[in-house]
């Protein structure tokens, strides 16, 4: 028997799936396979944006026929878009051939509820409001080497006005400092190159005997090993001195912090439930800047958030330029039921929105390419992920988060790799094997 996972959202999401197909394997799902050769297919869905839905609701809706002329071939929908209210409902009326349906807290479950569904014709539908436990004894099938991911906390206390992520997630929960070692020392001996450290807010982190997030850092990164260690996501609300202290005391940690401002004006973080200011973010960025001058950041960047005006709106183009960001992931507001700034009048139109971010993007590439202009004629060394068919090179990042590209004659994939670069294009840089 085969299987097939379509993943949607964040890393916590694509780690996730690598555990749904851990269970599947344990099921008896012998391989991966392409949709139309699997007997199982599982989606595991995003709600954290309307875009998000829509391609799950549309791949889902896809399959019917297939479902049709495949006999035995079971579907499965979990993750955070079964998890958000009335969605589990909505998803079983529209498509009444799901055969699963579970929430981001069932996913350890999901072996008995195949067993389940294939013990009975009539569906499984299973969705818990929460979890306590943090240790799931899932063996995840890991699909990124050289790179692991490892969950350090679940859920997520913030309650930001715009975020679903909490409705969904369930409130913070921390692993024990001892499990998450565990797990790491395990991945380097395996031969894992580059560990990244999972959580909502990794920054508030708190495990048993009060060890903060700053700690459990330390005590990963002086672990033995050849290998890089990377976190996210940060919240501005909750850096620390002490952080960046242990950032500049390990060469194993990469100089590279991703630290989501979503937006430069106060009024509109105040209305986001930031709980910092545009001031206090650019000071944290002198200080981590102070301490560790290499360190790159990348941020978050919504725009059109209810009632931004366009003098709002300048002061994040001005906060890009000011905090001088590697480069950005940028957004169009988009409204969750259930949250605040859903309820809030001043809706900006599509419009204006559409507006807004294409200047915005225009001004991080531009910053973007010229960081990038600055790496030709410099020797950087990259962790080499993959092979791209289509350029006839390998690739991988350096410890900042550039994407570099290389010829060679032998595999180098799971290698440290120097290379001269020679060519910068946007985001990405190319170079020779020094």
């Amino acid at each position: 028997m085969k299987y097939h996972v379509v993943t949607y959202g964040c890393q916590m999401n694509l780690h996730e799936s690598e555990k749904i197909a851990g269970i599947l394997k344990e099921e008896g799902y012998l391989e991966e396979a392409p949709l139309e050769d699997a007997d199982i297919i599982v989606f595991n869905t995003c709600c954290i944006r309307e875009n998000a839905e829509n391609h799950a609701f549309g791949n889902i809706g896809a399959l019917k026929q297939l479902k049709r002329q495949k006999k035995g071939l079971i579907i499965a929908v979990g993750g955070c878009m079964v998890q958000e209210e009335g969605k589990a409902k909505l998803l079983k009326e529209k498509f009444p051939f799901i055969d699963i349906l579970f929430g981001t807290h069932n996913l350890p479950e999901l072996k008995t509820l195949v067993q389940k569904k294939k013990a009975q014709k009539k569906a499984v539908i299973s969705i818990i409001e929460e979890r306590k436990e943090t240790e799931d004894g899932i063996t995840p099938v890991r699909t990124s080497y050289p790179n692991a991911w490892v969950n350090i906390t679940y859920g997520c206390n913030n309650f930001c006005s715009y975020c679903i992520v909490p409705y969904v997630r369930g409130r913070e929960r921390s692993r024990r400092a001892e499990d998450v070692l565990r797990e790491v020392q395990a991945l380097v001996e395996e031969g894992y190159k580059e560990i990244t450290l999972l959580g909502q807010n990794v920054d508030s982190y708190r495990g048993e005997n009060g060890t903060n997030f700053a700690q459990l850092l330390d005590m990963i990164a002086s672990l033995e090993g050849n290998f890089r260690l990377r976190f996210m996501t940060s919240h501005p609300k909750d850096f620390s001195e002490e952080l960046v202290a242990v950032m500049k005391k390990h060469k194993k940690i990469c100089k590279h912090l991703h630290l989501p401002v979503q937006a430069g004006n106060n009024r509109i973080l105040k209305l986001m439930n930031r709980r910092y200011t545009r001031e206090k973010y650019l000071e944290d960025l002198a200080i981590l800047r102070r301490e560790i001058p290499d360190c790159e950041v990348t941020t978050d960047l919504i725009v059109a958030f209810p009632t931004e005006t366009e003098e709002e709106f300048q002061e994040t183009l001005s906060l890009v330029e000011a905090a001088d960001f590697s480069s950005a992931f940028t957004f169009i507001y988009s409204p969750r039921t259930g949250t605040k700034a859903a309820a809030m009048e001043g809706r900006i139109s599509e419009a204006v929105a559409k507006d807004r971010i294409t200047r915005l993007i225009s001004l991080v590439n531009a910053k973007t390419r010229e960081k990038s202009a600055k790496y030709v004629g410099k020797r950087v060394e990259i962790l080499c992920e993959d092979y791209d068919e289509k350029k006839g090179m390998y690739l991988g990042r350096d410890e900042y988060g550039r994407m570099g590209y290389f010829k060679s004659e032998k595999d180098r994939i799971g290698e440290f790799v120097t290379l001269n670069i020679t060519q910068a294009n946007g985001i990405s840089l190319y170079g020779e094997e020094v």
